[in-house]
């Protein structure tokens, strides 16, 4: 074979070769996911995130960009801007609030890419689905927790606080609901405090919560709108000698937080609130492939006690 030749031959190998590899490339990643999430603060949005990614990793065609917002609505509609320009296969959105991201999911709607919406919804229907867990539900459940807690169905006694997480966010109105559907049926449950947004913080939790120590010498529940509130205000008590007079219940049953707090005997219950990250991505791959998905998927909730909290941890 002549020097020429096999030069001839190397290059027809090399573009071979670079098409294989370009195709294998086509074929890996075949689909792009945006995803625009509101904030990485929060530990549930940590969870949230990692069970996205590790759904996205275990299906080899989908490449997930994330985009953090910074809990700034302005930012999270130029991370959606940002992802409609880049003409992504499918937009996953978790709003900041309502109002603020509806336009921005009915522009992307409009430009022909599908959206889904997670955890919290925007206004009107300009999207392929919502997917999120069942605020009402948490607090139906926890609400029938406290009763049973305080001396069960129309026996029911004490003092009860409520730490609010945010009024301008549907969550914390719905897990209020929940929870006052059974709490408000009890003539001996006494409700002692005002509404105050503590903004789902732990801090904030254990400072609001030595004020109502101050003014309360007797207090038998209290229920925070999140687990980060509900330990904050547990460890104000502990510091105050009062912990174990009380009974402290959250939401949300991070396997590394509310869950392992009900292990150690700091809360006495919490209530999960699922992540809808990696069945967001379970249910675009179907769409994708053609098949038909509901507009709004459901995610159940579950109880964590001291009796469970050991194997909730491990399977989660």
């Amino acid at each position: 074979m002549t020097h020429s030749r096999r030069l001839a031959v190397a290059s027809i190998l090399s573009v071979a070769a670079l098409a294989i590899g370009v195709h294998a490339h086509a074929q890996s990643k075949k689909y792009r996911f945006g995803f625009s999430q509101v904030t990485t603060l929060e530990p549930w949005r940590v969870q949230f995130n990692k069970d996205m990614k590790a759904e996205a990793a275990k299906h080899p065609e989908v490449e997930l960009v994330i985009a953090d917002a910074g809990d700034r609505t302005d930012k999270q509609v130029a991370d959606m801007d940002n992802f409609i320009a880049q003409k992504m296969d499918v937009i996953f959105i978790s709003p900041k609030e309502s109002a603020g991201l509806t336009g921005v999911v009915e522009k992307a709607t409009k430009a022909g890419v599908p959206v889904f919406v997670l955890d919290r919804n925007v206004n009107g229907d300009s999207f392929v689905q919502y997917i999120g867990g069942d605020n009402v539900a948490i607090g139906r459940a926890a609400g029938k927790f406290i009763v049973q807690a305080l001396g069960g169905q129309g026996k029911a006694q004490g003092n009860l606080i409520e730490i609010w997480g945010n009024q301008g966010v549907q969550a914390a109105h719905d897990r209020h609901d929940g929870v006052f559907e059974s709490v408000a049926k009890e003539p001996g449950i006494k409700l002692l405090n005002e509404r105050v947004d503590i903004d789902w913080k732990q801090d904030k939790a254990y400072e609001y919560m030595k004020t109502m120590l101050r003014r309360f010498p007797k207090i038998d529940v209290v229920y925070a709108q999140n687990d980060p509130m509900a330990y904050g205000a547990y460890l104000a008590a502990k510091d105050l000698g009062r912990e174990k007079q009380i009974k402290f219940v959250g939401a949300d049953a991070l396997p590394q937080e509310g869950a392992t707090w009900v292990q150690n005997g700091e809360l006495a219950a919490t209530f999960l609130y699922p992540t809808p990250g990696a069945e967001g991505i379970r249910q675009a791959l179907k769409m994708l492939k053609g098949e038909k998905i509901e507009k709004k998927v459901i995610l159940d909730t579950e109880g964590v006690f001291p009796a469970n909290a050991k194997a909730f941890i491990a399977a989660h």
